[in-house]
């Protein structure tokens, strides 16, 4: 961000709304609808009312849109809308009550009401409002049908349906209420009308002039004194509305559709909205660099998208061409559904678990490069059947590497870029992509001798995510009609019905038995060979019913029924639990060894050479 393209000054409020100047500051028109209520009128009233002149309060950040000096100057407000709204209201309510008083004011007070009346609308001119609300909500009508009612603006128009009930008519409303009770707590009417107009036309704001939405994004952090701040995210959507309405696209409406579209293929978590932007540019950073390519420069736009770097990135791309721009976005962003599971139409049985099973171990770092291989999968010669092949390969990558931290999270997306470029350098096509990939994941993981190794350690301890879903992925391996299980189902607190259980307990009050069984009763021995054995894999299975076999004895947990005589102990028909139930003890040599075995399976399970 280049300071000096940044303004920074101090004005009061008066200055802001200055009658002499043609000022408008505009509400882009799919920003947040206005939010503020009670408790924000109130404090804002309270204290511009109980504090001396010249109260500070806060700052906007604005863009100046004006295509033309001469004609008003435009100011798109990025950040400081609810403030400038309630602002208005207010003066409005100011208004409203001065008029009530109009035969009993002198020349120079009806002078400062006609003043007061220009900051809301430009002068000379009764239809052109200095604050123009944004349109979400109905509030840029209630604004309107306001300033039309106490006489603002002409032509008269109608309130809207239902406006009393909506958050911009009922801040008017407040601050007429407050107005008219502060009068009656005061002898002299027209002076504290007065009284209250100088405190607000003095309250103080910092006006920062940006030039552009990348700018004023990196400015947000810098600010404490913000409430909901703007995101990425909603800036990216301003800036691309905002182009395709300079741009002359008549159905706007259409437009925002149609964003609200990717939004909703996206899902509510913005985690997932902001890491699909950045994936997108990663997956498609060639094709999206073409217009901007340089000789000297391959990726003009930049090597690799991140959370500092993206709005700068996609500001250029829609500044270039904002309807292609949505087109792409549109297209990408319903591809990618499929691969978080937001949108399931059309996706086999396999790709579903294949999917889910990539979600599961935490493989979101490679959505990148499946978005990449499914949006070109004719190009590239890759059917449904080989994208589930890639899935698996990517399960088994990341099992690896979220065990043993190879390679750091750092590097797997340019690990996944460098891929892409290498299909599109040398035209790679069908299985030779999936041998690639193979080989890719391969020298880029922990060897089987450095994932054997950390297998036998204290996996619980050291990632309970990835150890539950080996063991899951283990017991799954076993699993017949009449004993299969959802072994991913929650309740509706998210937690799972299967959970990890310790076979030797964990808790620090080892029980009796347990003492016996595995130290001889020596209980100090007892805590120390817990602390080296009770979270590795040979101490650990699945069971729904961790809690009530807790820390009973070995042969409890072992032949533990339900009500209905049903084994939920350790004799339920698992294969994860035969070298468990056929056991009469519990021992460490006993966990060793079947730490051993399991060890052996899952480096086999999760390979990757062939």
């Amino acid at each position: 961000m280049n300071l000096n393209n940044i303004n920074v000054n101090k004005y009061p409020l008066s200055q802001i709304f200055d009658p002499d100047t043609r000022h408008i500051f505009e509400i882009p028109k799919y920003q947040r609808a206005y939010t503020w209520g009670k408790n924000n009128w109130e404090q804002l009233f309270d204290d511009l009312i109980e504090n001396d002149l010249g109260y500070f309060l806060g700052s906007i950040i604005c863009i100046d849109t004006a295509t033309d000096a001469i004609n008003s100057p435009k100011f798109e407000v990025v950040d400081g809308q609810q403030r400038l709204t309630t602002l208005s209201l207010f003066l409005a309510a100011l208004y409203t009550v001065l008029s009530k008083h109009h035969e009993k004011l002198n020349d120079d007070q009806l002078t400062d009401i006609i003043q007061l009346k220009r900051k809301l609308v430009l002068k000379n001119t009764d239809s052109a409002i200095r604050v123009v609300p944004q349109v979400q909500g109905s509030n840029r009508d209630d604004y309107l049908g306001i300033l039309s009612l106490i006489g603002i603006i002409t032509p008269k128009r109608n309130m809207p349906s239902y406006a009393g009930v909506r958050r911009v008519v009922k801040a008017y409303d407040y601050f007429c209420g407050r107005i008219w009770a502060y009068l009656n707590d005061n002898d002299d009417v027209i002076n504290s009308l007065f009284t209250i107009l100088d405190k607000v036309n003095s309250a103080i704001l910092v006006k920062i002039d940006v030039p552009s939405h990348s700018d004023a994004y990196t400015l947000f952090a810098s600010l404490n004194d913000r409430g909901a701040p703007l995101t990425a995210i909603d800036l990216i959507k301003n800036m691309l509305l905002a182009h395709l309405d300079r741009a002359g696209e008549k159905d706007i409406d259409s437009h925002y559709n149609r964003w609200e579209g990717i939004l909703k293929d996206l899902g509510e978590e913005y985690y997932e909205q902001e890491r699909f932007f950045r994936q997108n540019y990663n997956a498609f950073r060639k094709e999206l660099n073409l217009p901007f390519y340089k000789e000297d420069r391959l990726y003009p736009l930049g090597t690799m998208a991140t959370r500092s770097t993206m709005l700068g990135i996609y500001e250029k791309i829609i500044k270039d061409n904002p309807v292609k721009a949505l087109e792409k976005l549109t297209e990408n962003a319903s591809l990618y559904a499929g691969i978080i599971l937001n949108k399931e139409d059309g996706l086999t049985a396999a790709q579903r678990e294949s999917y889910l099973d990539l979600k599961r171990i935490q493989g979101a770092p490679s959505y990148l490069l499946l978005l990449y291989l499914v949006k070109n999968h004719n190009s590239l010669q890759i059917n449904d059947d080989e994208i589930v092949k890639v899935c698996r390969l990517l399960v088994n990558f990341f099992v690896r590497r979220n065990m043993t931290d190879i390679p750091p999270t750092r590097d797997l997306t340019r690990m996944f870029m460098s891929f892409i470029e290498e299909i599109e350098q040398n035209n790679l096509t069908g299985d030779v992509i999936l041998a690639r990939l193979r080989n890719k994941l391969a020298d880029n993981s922990a060897s089987d001798e450095v994932f054997a190794e950390k297998l036998k350690g204290p996996v619980y301890d050291d990632n309970v995510s990835a150890t539950r879903f080996i063991l899951c992925m283990m017991a799954k391996r076993g699993m017949t009609r009449e004993n299969e299980q959802d072994l991913w189902k929650t309740n509706e607190k998210g937690k799972y019905f299967w959970s990890i259980e310790h076979i030797f307990p964990q808790g620090d009050n080892i029980p009796n038995p347990w003492v016996n069984m595995i130290a001889g009763g020596d209980r100090q021995k007892a805590k120390e060979l817990q602390a080296e054995y009770v979270h590795t894999f040979g101490n650990l299975t699945i069971t729904a019913y961790n809690s009530s076999l807790s820390n009973k004895s070995f042969q409890e947990k072992k032949e533990r029924k339900d009500s209905d005589g049903k084994y939920i102990g350790y004799l339920n028909g698992f294969n994860l639990n035969s070298d468990v139930c056929d056991k009469d003890q519990w021992t460490v040599d006993i966990i060793k060894a079947r730490t051993e075995r399991m060890v052996e399976t899952i480096v086999t399970m999760f390979a990757l050479k062939e």
